[in-house]
């Protein structure tokens, strides 16, 4: 059966089934405190915006999506499909953005993929119908599928801050790569949505209190010598 975090019971129930399966999450939670639902809209319109929203500030993803959503009315995949692409362009979304949001509402329009349904379904399978549409790369579904859809086992293995939390939460020696995320996380399923969300939430906890995150240095840095003055003609 496939889980879903919606609200902060859910939260709270997902929490405590990880921590059953992995006792170590009790002391990580208790370190980094409650973590945030990280709730978006979902379907078209919240799939949309976390790729408007991909390299560039926080500020002008803000700015770009709201021109977006005044220049199609209602912000659907069909209104999106009328829009031509100089239009888009003027917005402020780049050439392959452009071609990424129009493959999607066509594939929406041809009935090939359905964004809400997608939360009902296995993680993985999920994670793999999302990347087989064009432009949609790992990072991206799996954050759909968390955010937008609150689906509890979404994992989001290639964020580097996941992977930097889950070193100094677990201590290994290394930050774990992305093909190394998901062995580490299977034993936390069908929650491992509640292990990102928590591991985000300890990676703040750790920043704001040790104020940046060092990695451990595996050279030793010699002190400095002391500088010897040399002595001016006449004693001076």
């Amino acid at each position: 059966m496939t889980t879903h975090i919606h609200t902060e019971a859910d939260l709270d129930v997902g929490i405590a089934a990880l921590i059953a399966l992995d006792p170590r999450w009790s002391a990580i939670a208790t370190r980094s405190g409650h973590p945030p639902l990280r709730r978006r809209d979902g379907g078209f319109a919240g799939l949309a915006q976390i790729i408007v929203s991909q390299q560039v500030s926080v500020a002008s993803a803000a700015a770009i999506y709201g021109r977006l959503v005044a220049a199609c009315k209602p912000f659907e995949a069909a209104c999106l499909l009328r829009l031509r692409k100089d239009k888009l362009l003027r917005v402020g979304l780049s050439n392959a953005k452009v071609k990424t949001l129009k493959a999607i509402a066509k594939a929406i329009a041809a009935k090939e993929i359905d964004l809400n349904s997608l939360a009902d379904i296995p993680a993985d399978d999920a994670h793999a119908r999302l990347t087989a549409l064009h432009g949609i790369g790992p990072w991206t579904a799996d954050v759909y599928l968390l955010a937008c859809l609150g689906h509890a086992d979404a994992w989001p293995a290639g964020d580097i801050a996941l992977q930097e939390a889950a070193r100094l939460a677990f201590n290994l020696k290394t930050r774990p790569t992305t093909k190394e995320m998901g062995p580490l996380a299977d034993r936390w399923r069908p929650w491992r949505a509640v292990a990102a969300r928590l591991l985000w939430t300890y990676y703040r906890a750790v920043k704001s209190r040790e104020g940046v995150l060092i990695t451990p240095v595996s050279k030793t840095i010699a002190p400095k010598k002391p500088v010897t003055r040399k002595k001016k003609p006449n004693g001076r």
